[in-house]
């Protein structure tokens, strides 16, 4: 089965940052607001898969700007690439002080889902065909990540590593 780019896997999750969720500096826990990006990846997962899904692994987490205690947090999480029983959502996480009127990136992610049947195992996904530009350019390059995630999981050998290697060939040759 195949789909179009999933339009209607992407997610926004809006989150109000209260006492309850910061740390003494009055930012937001950085535990708390994985828990939250996970919450809104697997919801994207699911759309697209139409099936339960389980967390196999969390990519670098870049932390670039704080969030603060009554900032309203926008996650955006859309499916990037499916695999044979997985696919990879990007994260993007924006902070908003209303009062001042700012908006700002705090966050980016990448997670990656296995889909699974009532059983257990892993099941087939329907894959992905990337429309814009910019989609093409993420499920071309999910294909690299998911490669240094198998290599770091110690899943792949590096030699293995095809796209990977091209694309070290690519910044080589300048």
């Amino acid at each position: 089965m195949t789909q179009k780019f999933p339009r209607e896997s992407y997610t926004i999750m809006n989150e109000l940052v209260l006492p309850n969720d910061t740390n003494t500096l009055n930012n937001l826990m950085g535990g708390r607001l994985l828990h939250w990006m996970d919450i809104a990846a697997a919801i994207s997962a699911q759309k697209h898969c139409n099936r339960i899904v389980v967390t196999a692994s969390v990519d670098n987490v870049s932390f670039k700007h704080p969030v603060k205690l009554g900032d309203v947090i926008s996650i955006e999480a859309k499916v990037t690439r499916a695999f044979n029983t997985s696919v990879e959502v990007r994260l993007t996480v924006w902070a908003q002080n209303i009062p001042s009127g700012t908006k700002v990136k705090s966050n980016e992610a990448y997670y990656t889902f296995v889909a699974i049947d009532q059983d257990g195992h892993t099941i087939a996904v329907p894959q992905l065909v990337p429309e814009t530009d910019e989609e093409k350019q993420l499920y071309n390059e999910a294909l690299q990540r998911r490669e240094l995630r198998l290599i770091l999981a110690g899943k792949m050998k590096p030699k293995e590593a095809t796209q990977l290697k091209s694309l070290f060939e690519q910044i080589a040759a300048g």
